[in-house]
């Protein structure tokens, strides 16, 4: 029986197990990624003589539980709630679709107003608003 067919059947009995390879390519991160999690006791693996295989069940888990940015809490509530018109700079940036360092340039020059929680920046919908109505939105003066 060969490796791929034996990987198969592997699957099936066990109940939906997967390589580092393919979970890398699952999560669309690198390899090193899921082995990093896994040493850091953040995915759950089990390894046979020379193999890591991970239960889907527990790369789901990883997945959900994983560190992102739009979870971030401040003071037990969430620093950039969209749905109270809280926004990352990031988020702004791709609201208005310009570039991140624009904003941050904006919020350093006082064109646009945003306040500091822990260490993000977090900006109201109306100042965003403002801004582009502004600044944005203006069109240059042709002599």
């Amino acid at each position: 029986m060969n490796e791929q067919t034996f990987g198969t059947d592997f699957n099936q009995e066990q109940g939906k197990v997967v390589s580092i390879t393919e979970a890398a390519r699952i999560n669309n991160v690198t390899r090193q990624a899921i082995y990093v999690a896994i040493k850091q006791k953040k995915l759950r693996a089990t390894k046979d003589a020379t193999r890591w295989t991970i239960h889907l069940d527990d790369l789901e888990e990883y997945r959900r539980n994983k560190y992102s940015r739009t979870k971030s809490m401040f003071d037990g509530e969430l620093l950039f709630d969209n749905l109270k018109g809280y926004y990352s700079v990031n988020q702004a940036a791709k609201l208005l679709n310009v570039p991140a360092q624009k904003i941050y340039y904006a919020t350093r020059v006082g064109l646009l107003s945003a306040s500091r929680k822990g260490a993000a920046w977090v900006i109201s919908i109306e100042d965003i608003k403002g801004y582009q109505e502004n600044y944005l939105n203006k069109n240059p003066k042709v002599s």
